[in-house]
Formats: structure tokens, sequence, C-alpha cells
């Protein structure tokens, strides 16, 4: 138990310090301390509000009016007091949660995107992948941060309070508990001091035994909620092809699955809040109560009043309720570990996610001619590919990559950018900005202009140039309404690819049957005038036929028994 405990601090530690990192670590630092001493005010308010039991309840058994009306003035004070030291604490809260969250997620994303993590951390390509990553940034950096400020606050406040309650009950409880036990008799000097945290300790060692599955429950409830957001956004993306594959059934085969899982860690979850809540529940429902009961032999002894005696009830009901922070935000607690393992998990992974060294060996080309020497490639998990021939291709060159799907095209071509890194050989590879468009045409934007434009602004490569160019391609009447690029076919993605290469004009192209939709007229106009906005430009093109419009200065093709590489 200590291990684990130690090992959720080790991870809520790390979190912390990049959460409270940055250029504005010091004014957030100022916030959360402005946060505890408000905090600090509510503790001593509540003090106030003990004495102020005595006093009232005091006038009540005196008769007193006039006191009684001076202590009704008091209690209103005070809790239009407490009132607003709440809300400028808990305003000053959000504040510090939405920076400390702009942080942990800049970090996050930092991490995730900057070290190619997003490609490198995907199952099939890491023994260790990170699993719903969209979940752990948008949603885990925001439980985390918010439940760090709510412990972390809660926690120092409460020590504080312990203190001042503490005082509170051992000031007014000085009288003894007299028992008899069995012919002898035992004096308990400030018995109700003593009974607080023996109460408390008894009720929290219960907590723990009852709710420790609760833990495993919320983590795994993450991850099958987040399974099943993934296969609906799945369905949304994939509308048009499930739609022409009549894939319905399929697919609510596949969500009633997702769901499934869900509802099945649901009923387990809710078995095991049962099961904590059983004695919870009535122990928040008596926590206020039972000090009363506590302190009647005190009373019918005589040895205190009737304001004493609410005044120890008060001051028992602060300790116990303090003592049993633990017991009231255990199923927090539980959830805030789950969240700590998932999203430290992912940081130490995408810190260090930056492939290693490889077999295959890289550097720059001195006369700007591609290289690729002895390249045998190989799966994530090992398994040697067939060797891919040797490439000389000078600068503004074209090469045509020829072959059967599964002879390796996609996976040179990712070796050649610098993805790939499973393998062995040599690729010197010139200087220069690299695009690619892959196959399957993705358009990388909601918005046609953007899309066009990426990875730039449209804005940056200037608007007038970026209409024209759209309008070459054919896609202007795609800007009316909001310019949106939802309903695009395959054929109008292509473009959108090929005008992407136009606008961003790199110094090597490589095109992964990134024109097979379209038909041989289209593809020949738009490729010759490809060719002759880019005319210095080096282009690697794959396709399962040669294509129409763009003369390939060299042909490599992947056969089944022997590679071969001719001259066009």
């Amino acid at each position: 138990m200590a291990g684990k405990l130690q090992e959720t601090l080790g991870r809520a530690g790390r979190l912390a310090r990049i959460a409270t990192s940055g250029p504005d670590r010091w004014s957030g630092l100022a916030l959360f301390a402005l946060v505890l001493m408000l905090g600090f005010g509510g503790v001593w308010l509540s003090v106030r509000m003990i004495a102020w039991n005595k006093a009232f309840y005091d006038a009540l058994e005196n008769l007193d009016a006039a006191a009684a009306l001076r202590q009704i003035g008091v209690f209103f004070a005070i809790v239009a007091a407490m009132a607003a030291s709440w809300l400028a604490a808990d305003w000053l809260r959000k504040l510090l949660l939405i920076r400390w969250r702009a942080r942990l997620t800049h970090v996050a994303l930092e991490q995730w995107v900057g070290n190619r993590a997003f490609w490198s951390l995907r199952p099939g390509y890491s023994d260790q992948p990170i699993e719903n990553p969209d979940q752990r940034i948008a949603e885990d950096c925001r439980k985390y941060v918010e439940q760090f400020l709510e412990f972390t606050i809660d926690l120092i406040t409460s020590v504080v309070a312990l203190f001042s309650y503490v005082a509170v009950l051992w000031t007014a409880a000085s009288f003894a508990l007299n028992l008899t036990v069995w012919g002898n008799e035992i004096s308990v000097p400030r018995y109700m001091v003593w009974l607080a945290p023996l109460y408390v300790a008894a009720s929290t060692l219960i907590t723990h035994l009852l709710g420790r599955p609760l833990k495993r429950r919320y983590f795994q409830q993450e991850k099958v909620e987040a399974d099943f957001r993934h296969a609906l956004m799945r369905l949304r993306d994939n509308a048009d092809q499930i739609a022409q594959s009549e894939g319905e059934a399929a697919e609510r085969r596949r969500l009633a699955e997702r769901f499934g899982a869900v509802a099945r860690n649901w009923r387990g979850v809710m078995r095991a809040e049962l099961v904590l809540g059983l004695f919870t529940r009535p122990y928040q429902q008596t926590v206020l109560r039972i000090p009363t009961f506590f302190a009647l032999p005190a009373y019918f002894a005589g040895a205190v009043t009737l304001g004493g005696l609410m005044q120890l009830a008060s001051a028992f009901s602060n300790v116990t309720t303090t003592l049993s922070w633990f017991v009231f935000e255990y199923s927090k607690l539980a959830q805030f570990v789950a969240v700590c393992e998932r999203l430290d998990r992912m940081m130490q992974q995408t810190a260090i996610a930056r492939p290693e060294p490889q077999g295959i060996t890289r550097d720059v080309s001195p006369d700007g001619v591609l290289r690729v020497r002895g390249l045998h490639l190989a799966t994530p998990d090992g398994k040697t590919l067939q060797p891919m021939p040797d490439v000389n291709l000078p600068r503004g060159a074209t090469l045509l990559i020829d072959g059967a799907s599964g002879r390796g095209k996609t996976t040179m071509l990712c070796a050649i950018t610098g993805l790939w890194r499973w393998g062995r050989g040599h690729i010197q590879r010139p200087a220069g900005r690299f695009l690619l468009l892959p196959a399957g045409a993705p358009v990388m934007d909601d918005d046609l202009l953007a899309a066009i434009s990426y990875p730039h602004p449209a804005e940056t490569l200037g608007l007038p140039r970026v209409h024209a160019v759209l309008h070459r391609v054919c896609l202007s009447h795609r800007l009316v309404g909001e310019n949106g690029v939802s309903g695009l076919s395959m054929g109008e993605r292509q473009r959108v690819g090929l005008a992407r290469a136009v606008l961003n004009r790199p110094d090597w192209l490589i095109l992964d049957e990134a024109t097979a939709a379209l038909d041989p007229a289209s593809e020949a106009d738009l490729l010759q005038w490809l060719r002759q906005e880019l005319p210095e430009t080096s282009i690697i093109i794959t396709a399962h036929r040669k294509p129409s419009g763009l003369v390939a200065d060299q042909i490599l093709r992947l056969d089944d028994d022997i590679n071969q590489k001719d001259s066009a």
C-alpha cells in the first residue's frame, strides 16, 4: 500500500511540476496562495460560528431575548462573510484551473505532436502504444488540474482547520468521562478530544477496504467510453463508404459491442459504489448528529450548559468532518489516481518518443541527389520485407515506382521521408522541403481554403493566388456556403492534394497513388499543370498504372521475385 501511495504521489508531483511551469509560473503560484488565504479566512469564520453556537444557545437557555437578537445579527454577518469568501475563492480557483490546464495541455500537445509521437506510438508501430490520446489530452488534463486544485487546497485548509477546531474542542471539553468497568472506576479526561480521531480512523479503514475496487473500475470506464466515442467518430468519418457497402448491420454490431463493454463496466462501477455507499452514506448523514449524542453524558451530569453542549457538538462535528476528508472524497480520489496513471504514462512515453537510431542510416546529400543503398525494410515487429532497389535521383527529375499492392511502395516512401525506421541500409537525402500526398487523399482541414494551403494559413500564401489555384483544379464552386470540405468525392480530394502541392512549392514531392481516382484526361491535364508550376521540383510517384501527363525519367519496378530499375 505504501508503495502504491508513493507511486501515485510521484505521478501527481511530476504532472504538477509541468502544470505550474511556464512563463506565468509565479503569478499562478500567487493565485494559489491567495486561494489558500481565503480558505484560511473561511476556517477562522467557522471557528467564530462555533463560538456563536455557545453564545446563542446560552441566551436561549437564560431567556435573554436581547442577547439572542444580537446573536442573530452576528449570525447573518458571519454567513455573509463566509459566502463572500467562498465565492471569491471559487472564482480565483477557476481562473487558476484554466491557466494550469492550458500549460499542461500545451506540454502534452508539444510532446504528442512535436515529437511525432502521434505517428510512432500508434497500435502496430509500438510495443507500448498510447490508447485514446485525444481523451487524455482533452479530458485527463482538465480532470487532473481540477482535482489537483481541489485536493491540495482542501487538504492544506483542512490541516489548518483541524488544529483550530481541536484547540476549540480541547477548551470546551475540559470535563472527564467517568465509567465503572467490572467494578473499577475509570476516568477519561477530555474524552471528546480522543474520541474524534478514533471514530474517524475506524471509519477511514472501513472506507478504504470497501472502496479499493473503485480505482480499477474508474480506469476501465474511461477506456471503454473513449473506445465507444472513437467508434462513433469512425462511423461519421466513413459515412460514404459504409453506406455504399451497406455496412449498417456491421456498424451496429461493432457499436453494440463497444457499448456493451461500457454497460458491463458501468454495472461493475455501480456495484462497487453501492458497497462503499452502504457505509459512507449513513456516515455522512450521522456525522453531524453523533457528536451531540457523545456529549450528552456531560450535559446530563451538569458539566456543561445547553450552549456548551451545542458548542461541543459543533466543535466535535468540525473535527470529525475535517478528519473524514478521506472518507468523503474516496470516490474522487480513486478517479484522481486513475487520471494520474493514464496522463503520467502518456507524458513519460511521449517525452522520449523520438525514435532511437535504427539500422537505416541517413545523412544529407552533398550534391542534391537522392541516393538509396542496400535498403532492406522490416516491419515494427522485426519481420524482414523484400529488399528495395538502389536509387539515384537528381534534383528536378521524376521517378515512377511501379508494382502491385503489398510490394512495399508506401513503406519505401516513408523510409525516404525519414518516418520509417525499421530495417537496414543507407539513405542520402537532399536538403529542402519534402511534401507527401498519401493514398486515400486525406483532407487536412475542415475549411477548403485552409485545406489546400495546409500547413500554412491561406493568407500567408496570398488569397488571390489560392483562389486562382482552386479555380484551376475546378473546385471554385465549393467555396459557396461555409467553404466546408464535407461531401468531397475521392477525385475532388485528390484535386485538393495537387492544389496543396502547387501552393506549397516543395523541393521534393511524393505522390502515393495521388491521382488514382481521376479519369485519364483529368489526370493528364493536372499532372502537366503540376510539372509546369513546379519545374525544379523532384517528383516521386507510385501508381498501379503509368500516370498520364507526367514523363518519368526513371522507373522502379517492384516485382515478386526481382526488383528492376529502368530508364524511361
